[in-house]
């Protein structure tokens, strides 16, 4: 089973990205204090933990998840294409996979030849719309629901 490992948000674009044990995520802000959370296609990012410790191996490197800049790090998913639409269920909250992350040129910033990393195999994660409000918490059960 799919679990939540961690949660992070960032204050201000740009700012550091800040690690809580859990938080409450809205169709309307995302993950609420997130600078991002604003409705649409990339309201919250989610990444594989299993996908990140691929990206750090291929670099040789061990870089903290919150060098990605996502929301939430999953361990037990690897992410695809075939999950675009599909619907996730997070704590009390639903979140449907609307995209790929991709990885920006600021990756190569925190460490070099991330962005390459993090390219294949969907490593850079998925970006969601939430659904249904709720409240997640670090430990909580990962499930697709459809």
């Amino acid at each position: 089973m799919a679990t939540l490992n961690a949660i992070a948000f960032r204050r201000q674009a740009k700012g550091p990205m800040l690690e809580i044990a859990s938080v409450a995520i809205s169709r309307e802000a995302g993950v609420v204090p997130d600078t991002r959370g604003k409705p649409g296609r990339r309201q919250i990012t989610l990444l594989s933990l299993q996908s990140w410790q691929d990206a750090c191996a291929e670099l040789g490197a061990e870089l903290p998840w919150t060098v990605r800049r996502a929301n939430l790090l999953i361990d037990g998913l690897r992410f695809s294409a075939a999950d675009v639409g599909r619907v996730l269920r997070v704590g009390d909250v639903e979140l449907q996979i609307m995209l790929e992350t991709d990885p920006c040129p600021r990756m190569d910033a925190q460490h070099g030849g991330l962005t390459a990393a993090l390219i294949p195999h969907w490593r850079g994660g998925v970006c969601c719309r939430v659904l249904r409000d709720g409240t997640v918490r670090t430990g909580d059960a990962v499930v697709f629901i459809r």
